[in-house]
């Protein structure tokens, strides 16, 4: 099954893109939310790239975004300690709300009606959106900064990452329900409701769990360090992006790699002018949590 596509590239950010979350199907089609070190956050129409719109109000990188299911509400986590919530309609920015840390995850509960968030401060916060103002449920228990915070099983349950672990929570009791300790530090995690599926990336891992028990279903070995990694929802293959700058597709069944990509591809992207070399200038900052200025100083 030849999997060829020509990707689609989307231009207009000038720091490296770290979350990117797509909403669901809406009577307008689908969209796509970056977060962005530069600190302008974007939508965009999901299927052909085009630029919609720039939240423009946060002070410093941006390190998480997300869309609502009918897309017309957008989250963003910050480095200037605020998560914020935007009309992803109009671009205005609802509500700032104030953290102690570097927010670095947000996630909608399905009614949009709850707001879950996490990051360097250990700990989970559930604003609810219609008391923006009220102090938020305060989950406690993560030993380091939380990566991502997800709401899992309907809403009932949260799947958080730390440094290494990864920890399932009841909604209700606001209490652990079980921790899963991985040997790397965790680079991504994603829920997919279909099947109740955890994706983990660590290393050189891409790691599959029962979202309900934190069992593990199976394991790939890539052969670069993987930023992220990413499931079909009707789990036939999954594609994971190297720090080597490829992009490696599997069969989820058999583990078997489908396809490496089109390497005239790859050569002609390196090529770009400067390209490269701005990739790996930013590698040192990569994993800095520094507060950048909105406006990017251009070196001579």
């Amino acid at each position: 099954m030849a999997m060829r596509q020509t990707p689609l590239t989307c231009s207009g950010h000038t720091r490296p893109v770290v979350d990117l979350a797509f909403s669901g199907i809406t009577p307008y089609g689908y969209f796509l939310i970056s977060a962005c070190k530069d600190g302008k956050p974007m939508l965009r129409q999901g299927d052909t790239g085009d630029w919609i719109g720039t939240f423009l109000g946060h002070k410093g990188a941006v390190w998480g975004a997300t869309l609502n299911k009918d897309a017309t509400k957008a989250a963003t986590a910050a480095a200037d300690f605020t998560a914020k919530v935007w009309d992803a309609v109009s671009g205005d920015e609802l509500i700032t709300l104030a953290h102690k840390h570097i927010v670095k995850s947000v996630d909608f509960t399905q009614d949009s009606d709850y707001l879950l968030t996490g990051g360097q401060d250990k700990l989970l916060r559930i604003y609810d959106l219609s008391k923006p103002e009220a102090e938020p449920q305060v989950i406690s228990g993560h030993t380091s900064g939380i990566k991502k915070a997800l709401w899992s099983s309907d809403d009932k349950q949260i799947l958080s990452a730390d440094d290494k672990t990864v920890r399932l929570w009841d909604r209700n009791t606001m209490t652990e329900v079980k921790a899963l300790n991985v040997a790397m530090s965790v680079s991504s995690m994603e829920y997919v409701p279909e099947g109740q599926i955890l994706v983990i990336t660590y290393g050189k891992t891409i790691a599959f769990h029962s979202a309900e028990t934190l069992e593990q279903i199976k394991s790939f070995e890539a052969p670069a360090t993987i930023n992220s990694a990413s499931l079909h929802p009707e789990k036939e293959c999954l594609v994971a992006g190297g720090e080597d700058f490829k992009l490696y597709k599997y069969d989820y069944n058999t583990g078997e790699e489908l396809e490496e990509e089109n390497a005239e591809a790859a050569k002609a992207r390196t090529t770009l002018p400067g390209t490269a070399e701005e990739e790996l200038e930013d590698l040192a900052s990569e994993n800095s949590d520094s507060v950048y200025s909105s406006t990017p100083e251009v070196k001579a």
